[in-house]
């Protein structure tokens, strides 16, 4: 069993940065890749980005390449989000999950642990 907590969301301008953080619980974390997710309101919850088990490897939505960066401490069983240049249409509750496979080919169905969800809102 994981369990996962999301935070660093919040309120920023057009063109502002944020960090997200997703800390596991477990002795196990390095065993799971992790992804980040969203929902918009009234929109389907969309995949952000992923990371392997090690770092070593991450894959990224089209709409966040360039802007936003995953990145993962073991060590500290967490798994960030730094989302940079960002704008309004980047609104939306932001999910970490957790999956023993690499990759997981955008599908949320492949992950096993879900986050509560951190609201990001970014103003025009």
């Amino acid at each position: 069993q994981v369990q996962l907590v999301e935070s660093g969301g919040g309120l920023v301008q057009a063109g502002g940065s944020l960090r997200l953080s997703c800390a596991a619980s477990g002795r196990t974390f390095r065993s799971y890749s992790m992804g980040w997710f969203r929902q918009a309101p009234g929109k389907e919850r969309e995949f952000v980005a992923e990371i392997d088990w090690t770092g070593g490897d991450s894959i990224y939505a089209d709409s966040v390449k360039g802007r936003f960066t995953i990145s993962r401490e073991n060590a500290m069983n967490t798994v960030y989000l730094q989302m940079n240049s960002l704008k309004p249409e980047d609104t939306a509750v932001y999910y970490c999950a957790a999956s023993r496979r690499f990759p997981n080919f955008y599908k949320d169905d492949y992950y096993d642990y879900w986050g509560q969800g951190t609201q990001v809102t970014v103003s025009s």
